[in-house]
This record gives C-alpha cells, structure tokens and sequence, in this order.
C-alpha cells in the first residue's frame, strides 16, 4: 500500500489528537513498556508533524514556482526589450552622419523652393535646344546667354547652376557608362537629353557612339531598321502596335512625310486607346512604344518642322571629347583602382 505523508485526511488528524495529548504518548515515556511501541509512536508523531509542516511549505513551494516562471517570462521580455534597444541605438548611431546631412538638406530646401524656378527654366531650354550644337557653343550658350539673361530678368537661380547636374545624378552616370556611353561631358549631356526629352530623339552619330549606347541600354530587344529596307512601313506598324523599342538607323537630311503624325505625336484617341495614323492605317499606339532616329550624316541640315518634331541631338566626337574619353580609358588600364574607388563612391 502506497503511504503520503502529506495528504492525511484532517478527519484523521483530528481523531489523532486527543491520543498525542496523553502523556504517555511519546517515545521515551513508551519504552519502559514496549521498544516497538515506542517506535510506533515516534513513527506516528513524526508523520503527523510532517504532515503539519508539508501543508505549510507545498503552497510555499507553489508560489515559489510560479513566481519563478513569472520571472522568467519577464526576464525574456526584458532581453527582447533589450535586443530592441540595442538595435535602435545602432540605427541612431548609424544614421549620425544622415542626421548631419538630412538638417544641411533642410536648410538648404527653402532656398532651393525659390532657386529651383531658374533651374527648371535653364534646364528645359537645355533639353529643347541645344543638342544639336558642339561642346563650345553650348557652354556660351546656357552659361554666358542663358544665365546672364535669368540674372537680368531677377529670376531666382542656383548660383553657378548646371545643366547636367540638374538633369542627371553621378549614378546615372555609372549606368550610362555601364551600358556603354563614353565618358566625356558633351556624351553625358547627350544621355541626359535623351532620358528626359518628351520629343523622339534624333541622332547625329555618325561614329555610332549614341547608337552603341542606346542598343546597351534597351537591351536586345530593342528594333532597327533603315527606311531603305523593304516593308518598312509594316515594321513601324508592328513596333508601334506591339509596343516595341524602335530605331530608325541612317535617315538622311528628308525624313519620308509619311512619319509626320507619328514624330509630331498627332495621337487620337478612340474609347480609351490612342491610335495614330502612319499611310492609310489607324495604327493603335501601346504605352510601351520608343522610337529613336539615328543619321550617319556629319552636318545635316534639317526643316524646321523636323527640329519642331524631334530632339536633334549631336553626338559627333570631338577633339575635346576625345581627349576626355582618351584620358578615362588610360585611368581605367593604368590605374584601375581609382575606377573602383569611384565606383563604390557612385553606389555609396
């Protein structure tokens, strides 16, 4: 028979009682009698006090153990609270320099809120009209004209403003030079006439740099063809439908008319597609189409209808161009590390 100590009935506790208050009951007034009845009556005692005592301490022992799963679970929400707390402080410390940074840019933005009127102005005039002219006149152009008469007219303006830099990113530099653009200022101008010109662009390239960039940038998939080329026509149709990327390479100085109401964007609008009308057919346009013109010829000289309807853009190599693009080639053979060096300094 199985014996708990620590669960007697109290039924029994209180019928034992009244026999543990007779003197005799206890073990050294027992063995004069009996040695096992003494020790029955040790035994007896003994139990009933450990007894006593075990409905004392199980609670005791209870609590203890709840307190210490309690304990624990508070520990762990304090080392989750730690960790956060941890995580933070590495984050404030690590955006210390953004902080620097973020209070100049916010000093700098009401300024900017004014400035940027002049800048917007020179920059859009930059892309609308000087493309088809060289390094020199475009430098005398935005530079000595352009800001001089921003600055007569007291139209706010960034001091020293350029174009380019309001244009295009050093990012978007290394992307353009990834994708094949040579490096020099007038190229790096000409991309960013291309990326944010609203009017198909129009290239003078006879040495195919601006080709060679365009096709890095979109990619193979991207459509050429020549106005030469037999069923002409039914391509344009096809890119222009499909919403391809369309070049059209070795145009001469008279662009067939039959493209006027696809380079003058003449788009009409049926229910909720745009169509545009290339010969006889209405020809509906997907958002996704891109034409770029290419000429081969050195100084062409277009109607004023064709510079009306397209972004002329001279990417002829000249002899300052050269150099510059002459001097990044040894830099990137000779000294390979600063070409690194500048390339992480762009990502970061």
């Amino acid at each position: 028979m199985n014996f708990n100590a620590g669960s007697i009935p109290d039924k029994t506790l209180e019928a034992l009682k009244p026999i543990q208050a007779e003197p005799f009951f206890n073990a050294d007034a027992m063995v004069r009698y009996s040695e096992p009845a003494a020790n029955l009556c040790d035994w007896l005692n003994n139990v009933v006090e450990y007894n006593r005592i075990f409905k004392i301490v199980t609670p005791l022992k209870q609590a203890a153990a709840e307190a210490e799963a309690k304990a624990a679970k508070v520990e762990a929400d304090a080392q989750i609270l730690i960790n956060q707390l941890d995580l933070a402080n590495r984050l404030v410390n690590g955006l210390a320099d953004e902080k620097i940074r973020w209070t100049e840019k916010n000093a700098r933005l009401g300024q900017e809120k004014l400035t940027m009127i002049g800048d917007a102005v020179v920059s859009a005039a930059f892309v609308s009209y000087i493309g088809p002219f060289s390094a020199d006149f475009r430098i005398d152009l935005w530079k000595e004209i352009w800001l001089g008469d921003i600055a007569a007219k007291s139209i706010p303006c960034t001091k020293g403003v350029d174009p380019l830099g309001v244009l295009s990113t050093p990012t978007d530099h290394a992307t353009w030079s990834n994708q094949g653009l040579p490096a020099d200022r007038v190229s790096l101008e000409n991309a960013s006439i291309v990326c944010a010109c609203k009017r198909y662009p129009l290239l003078i390239d006879p040495q195919l740099q601006g080709q060679k960039w365009i096709k890095g940038r979109e990619g193979a998939e991207m459509v050429t063809m020549q106005l030469t080329q037999h069923g002409w026509q039914r391509k344009i149709e096809m890119a222009v439908s499909a919403g391809q990327c369309l070049m059209i390479e070795s145009i001469g100085e008279e662009i067939d008319p039959l493209l006027d109401p696809l380079l003058s964007r003449a788009y009409v609008k049926k229910g909720r597609s745009f169509f545009v009308k290339i010969g006889s057919e209405d020809v509906e346009l997907s958002s996704g189409f891109k034409l770029y013109l290419q000429t081969k010829l050195i100084n062409p000289h277009y109607k004023p209808e064709t510079a009306a309807q397209c972004t002329i853009i001279n990417f002829i190599v000249t002899e300052s161009g050269l150099e510059d693009q002459l001097l990044a080639m040894v830099v990137r053979v000779e000294k390979p590390e600063l070409e690194q060096t500048k390339e992480e300094l762009v990502n970061q």
